[in-house]
């Protein structure tokens, strides 16, 4: 069994149970702390990893190699990313099109940086391309891929959000 692994869908958007959203200060943005950005990744990661690990376990069903595996498990990361921010500023009332925007403003950049790391990590990994999903390898390099992943993307979002962009968008949508 091919072990492709990448595509975590971000799990950024379901701030909305979140607490202690940012205060906005005028044109600035909003306020970027550590606590914040660090729900926002566990966020994406959550999404991630469901996209990530869906995606290698149907390309494995399906025997297929590592790239299209891979390729499935970064689309699926990012659908997975987006679809749970699109359940969070939809409940917000946002309308359909303008939540899509509101996902793909937050998003997009934290999704693309945690899918990079991990993906990295994973081709880099001697023999982890290869590890069947019963392999041990398989679960301790996903973990610790993903790992890396959110510590790399963390101060990237802790810098979107002090300027105003990536969650913090989603933050406006939040009561």
């Amino acid at each position: 069994m091919d072990r492709t692994h990448t595509g975590h869908a971000h799990e950024h958007h379901q701030h909305g149970a979140h607490g202690g959203h940012h205060q906005h200060h005028g044109d600035s943005g909003t306020t970027a702390t550590w606590p914040t950005a660090v729900r926002a990744t566990l966020h994406c990661l959550t999404g991630c990893a469901i996209g990530e690990v869906l995606g290698m376990v149907v390309g494995t069903a399906f025997g297929w190699g590592n790239l299209p595996t891979t390729l499935l498990a970064i689309v699926l990361a990012f659908a997975f990313g987006y679809s749970l921010t699109l359940r969070g500023v939809l409940r917000a009332g946002l309308d359909l099109r303008t939540a899509v925007r509101v996902a793909l403003a937050a998003d997009t950049l934290s999704i693309a940086v945690m899918e990079l790391i991990d993906n990295g990590v994973i081709v880099l990994w001697p023999s982890a391309m290869d590890a069947a999903l019963g392999d041990p390898l398989f679960w301790i390099s996903l973990a610790v891929s993903l790992a890396l992943a959110f510590l790399v993307t963390t101060p990237v979002n802790k810098w979107t959000i002090g300027r105003g962009k990536g969650h913090a968008v989603v933050h406006r949508y939040h009561h």
